[in-house]
Order: structure tokens, then sequence, then C-alpha cells
């Protein structure tokens, strides 16, 4: 069987002749894919990376702990990447798993849960500066080595407001714990220095292209303390780019669901955040370009928070609901994000904020809420479907839906603060809602 390829480059036509089993690289090689490379005398430049299982009674690796999962992931990673797919079964993590670059992590779906150990805190009673391998406790039980350790200082009264290391103990003499890298900073009794057994359930620093898919990340919430989002969460990344979660459950961390900072390109498809006790999807400092595709945020503090210059991003026929605060915020200096075909409803205060910031260069600006459903929000108190406060401007709403119910307490479909620029408001409807657009801008000075 013979056929004709035709392919124009610039002003050059060329024309191959293809014999099935012979195809020459113009044709792209379809039928070199479909009958295996022996079938072509072609080089075999295509790298097919390798498949590796871990079970609990089946399996290339077999065990249920953070160990087998860890080991898996590092023997691909000294091959160049690959897949490590996690069989069914419920995986108790005494440490983070610490991704590589080029990995990817499949599990069973629903049937695959990595669920984090409860926590145990203890205070240091000895100072520790940040050029040693050592911390004094004054209580070791609880830790063991090869587990996961977080060191706190205080700098400053808020919940954010510390000094972090995490780390993996290496080994335990009396009430000294010994970690597997130096403390970076200075641990001292009188800042209230303290050890516990907090981690991400799933973590990575400066790594690149990653997948993880078909799990269920479980953070124990009843047995864990809370930790701040801007150090762990049941997905917890600093400087990595490209990676994609498809499928993935992130519930009851007592802290974010997933947490991202400074990353670019971060994906995620078909994911839900629930219950967590913070914030369920929190695209931190920085990052670019981060996309929500059909995700499910409920239960949380906050849906979807955008934290500091996340712009370009693009949140897509996705929930957020029943979070206690807001269903999305956004503020310091988030600029040019979607928000498209989304429902954002039952939330405890508002639907959609633009928070308040230090000035107009600090404001989220250029924002597009595009064909929304944004319904009911407001708890015991009344709330507001999209809230615009401070010096925020060129905000635009358009083919939205603002709604409150017989059962909702949504009182103003749109608030308008009184600093607030340019909003655009195209095509949308109330229902119920006691006031559609509360404006409350000077009239004769209100940009429209």
């Amino acid at each position: 069987m013979r056929r004709e390829c035709v392919k124009a480059s610039g002003r050059l036509l060329v024309i191959g002749v293809c014999v099935v089993g012979m195809c020459w690289s113009i044709c792209g090689g379809a039928e070199d894919r479909a009958l295996g490379a022996a079938a072509s005398n072609r080089p075999m430049r295509s790298v097919r990376t390798l498949v590796l299982t871990v079970g609990q009674t089946e399996g290339d690796l077999r065990g249920s702990d953070d160990k087998v999962i860890q080991a898996g992931v590092d023997y691909l990673h000294r091959l160049g990447g690959g897949t490590l797919r996690i069989l069914p079964g419920v995986y108790e993590l005494k440490n983070a798993i610490y991704l590589r670059p080029q990995i990817t992590l499949s599990g069973s779906g629903e049937q695959t849960i990595l669920r984090k150990s409860g926590s145990v805190v203890t205070r240091l009673v000895r100072d520790s500066d940040w050029y040693e391998y050592g911390v004094e406790v004054d209580d070791p039980a609880g830790f063991a080595p090869g587990g996961g350790i977080m060191l706190r200082t205080s700098t400053g009264p808020g919940p954010w407001q510390y000094d972090v290391l995490r780390a993996t103990i290496t080994a335990i003499e009396g009430n000294v714990l010994f970690l597997d890298r130096m403390t970076q900073k200075n641990f001292w009794t009188q800042d209230d220095a303290t050890a516990a057994t907090l981690f991400p359930i799933l973590t990575a620093e400066g790594v690149d292209n990653v997948r993880i898919e078909n799990l269920v990340l479980d953070g124990n919430r009843d047995r864990n303390e809370n930790i701040n989002g801007n150090f762990a969460g049941a997905v917890f990344i600093q400087s990595c780019n490209r990676w994609r979660f498809r499928n993935v459950v992130a519930r009851n961390y007592n802290g974010d669901g997933f947490s991202f900072q400074v990353c670019d390109d971060i994906h995620f498809e078909n994911c839900q955040s629930l219950n967590n006790a913070d914030l369920g999807f929190h695209p931190g400092s920085g990052s670019q370009r981060p996309v929500f595709r059909r995700c499910t945020a409920r239960g949380n503090s906050q849906g979807i928070f955008f934290c500091w210059g996340v712009s370009d991003g693009l949140v897509e026929d996705c929930t957020l609901s029943e979070n206690s605060r807001f269903g999305i915020s956004i503020g310091h200096r988030d600029t040019d994000n979607l928000v498209r075909n989304c429902t954002i409803e039952r939330n405890g205060e508002v639907g959609i904020l633009f928070r308040a910031e230090v000035g107009q260069f600090r404001c989220g600006h250029r924002n597009r809420i595009e064909g929304c459903t944004i319904r009911d929000n407001g708890g015991q108190e009344p709330g507001v479907g999209i809230d615009i406060r401070g010096q925020t401007r060129d905000i635009t709403i358009r083919d939205t839906r603002l709604e409150s119910t017989a059962a909702g307490n949504q009182k103003a479909g749109i608030r308008i603060g009184s600093q607030a620029g340019v909003v655009s408001l195209q095509g949308n409807t109330y229902e119920g809602c006691p006031t559609t657009v509360e404006d409350l801008r000077p009239v004769e000075s209100s940009p429209r």
C-alpha cells in the first residue's frame, strides 16, 4: 500500500512516497509507532521511562509507609524519571514524600490514601544556632529516625511570623535530635523555639516537571497541630515549575490543602480541596499562570487564595462552596487573572473578595469575572457576592448571575468600595439580592 505525503516548507513543496512499515520521517512515523521500533531501520532515539509499582501485598516494592514510596521515587530519579504507581491501600506517613524531577506519582483513585501521622510538639531546651546539625528538646517521645521534623521560632505575633526548618531526623541520642541538614536559622529558647512532627504530605523545592494523579492526601486533621500554609500543607512546593495535578484530593489537613510558593505553570484538573483548616488552593507569592479547571474547594477557610503577585491565572468551571470565609480572595499585586464559568456559593462572608491593600500599586488590578454564578454567600451575617475593596481598579464583571435564594443571606450582589477605580459591569443578572450593586464611590468622582 502506498500513499503520498505533502509538506510545504517556506516556498519549497516537498513530496515523498511512504511505504507502510518504512515511512520516512517527513510523514511523522505513525506506522513505525504502530508496528514497533524493530519494524524500522530508523534510530531508536525516543526515551521509554520505567514504570515501578508500590503496594502493600504486591508490587515491585512493598510496604505501607513513606519509606517505600520515597524509595520508589528516588530509584526512578536515578534513572532520569519515570512513573511510580501506588497500588490501593492506606499508607501511613511519618515523613513527607520528597518529589524529584520528571516523576509521575500515580495512585488508584480513592483507593490510594496517603495519610499523615499524628503530630507531637516539644520545646527546645538548648539554643541552636544557624550552623548546627542537632537540637536538644525537652521530650523526644514521638520522634523517630527517618521521621519528619519542623523547627519553629517566633519572629512576631502572626501565625506566619516564624523562622522554620523542615528536615528529617537521622539519629536520636538522649534528648538530642540529629538532622539531615543544617539548622540555617537561629532557634533560641528565648523565642519559644519548638520541634514538632509536622510536615507536608507531598513536597519539593526547586523541582520541575512533575505529575501527580489519582491520589487522596489525608492530613489527619484531628490529630495534628495547625501549621500556616507558608510553611506546609497537604501539598507544599517552592520554586517549582510545570507541575500537573489531576484527580487529586487534599482533605483534612490542619492547614492548607495545596500551597505552592514562587511556582510557575502549576495546573490542576479535577482536583478537590476538602475540609482543610485554612486555604483550599494557595497560589503563593510570585506564582505565574496557575490554572484550575473543574476543581472543587469546599469546607476550608477560603477556597482559592491568590497570595502576592499572582498573575495571568485561570479559574475555570470550578466550584468554591461552603468555605467559612471567602470563595476566592484576590489582593496584593494579583493582576490579569480570569475567573470563568464558576459556581461560588454559600461561603461564610464573601463570594469573591478583592482585598484592600496599602496604596494603588499593591492592589489586584485588571482581573475579570465572566459567566459565573455567585449565590447565597454570607453565613450568620449578611454577605456579599463580589466585594471590591481598597484602590482596586480595572475590574470587569460580565455575564454573571448574582443570586440570593429564600434560604440565602447575600445582601448585596456587588459592593464597590469608596476608593475603587474603574469597574466595568456588563450583562450581569441579579436575583433576590436586597441590593444589586452597592457603589460607595463619591458620585462626583466615581469612574464607571
